[in-house]
């Protein structure tokens, strides 16, 4: 049975027994963080978008761990120059398949861009769908709200989907609700949120509203099987 740990910020942990991806690895830096990340092993990771606290600890632990990095082109790119030696490039619409299950990008509606300014250009934000395990995982990165989540949710039998709920640069609780409604998954897992002031949420309010999906409220660390 596959399991997510949810490890702070962004980033979870998918594992099924045999592989572990990594999405988003956000650990240095900060400090509600689940781990150090000179001491994740991991077989893949995934970045969403080039922002610091999304492709985060992704160049040095791929370059301990050996671990394959799947984004988009030209993020492949940018962890390729320094020094990744495994990388995927996918771009929006895409998918492919891997030892571990399939992964495919979707939209999402935010920037991208790498640096202390994000002034170097990281392509367009995206989120994923991962098939591990025999089920499927959302992970929307960061994004407003999009009608194209009901089609993502029509398309796709969602076993779990992680999704923010911050406010300021991305969905707040209101949006995630109805991102929830258009997406119909069986567990829902709020993220990016009290990792700094500016995007303090209540999950517990959020838990509160959802209707027709198991909300799973976890701190840094905590895990869950689906």
């Amino acid at each position: 049975m596959p399991k997510a740990t949810f490890m702070g910020h962004s980033c979870v942990m998918l594992t099924d027994g045999k592989h572990k991806v990594m999405i988003d690895p956000f650990l240095s830096g900060n400090e509600k963080a689940a781990v150090q990340a000179d001491k994740v092993d991991v077989d893949f990771i995934l970045i969403t978008h080039g922002h610091g606290d999304h492709i985060g600890d992704a160049v040095s632990i791929a370059k301990r761990t050996g671990a394959t990095v799947i984004s988009n082109y030209e993020i492949m790119n940018l962890v390729s120059r320094q020094g990744v030696q495994k990388a995927h490039p996918l771009h929006i619409g895409g998918g492919a398949n891997f030892d571990f299950g399939r992964v495919k990008m979707t939209i999402a509606h935010h920037g991208g861009g790498y640096g202390p300014d994000a002034s170097i250009y990281t392509g367009p934000a995206a989120g994923f769908l991962v098939e591990i395990g025999g089920k499927v995982v959302y992970h929307a990165g960061d994004t407003g709200l999009f009608y194209d989540m009901k089609l993502i949710g029509d398309m796709n039998k969602i076993d779990v989907a992680f999704l923010p709920i911050g406010d300021n640069f991305t969905m707040g609780i209101e949006d995630a609700l109805k991102a929830v409604e258009f997406l119909g998954p069986r567990h829902v897992v709020p993220m990016h949120y009290d990792t700094f002031p500016i995007i303090q949420a209540d999950p517990q309010q959020f838990a509160r509203k959802v209707i027709g999906s198991q909300v799973h409220v976890l701190k840094p660390g905590e895990s869950f099987d689906f």
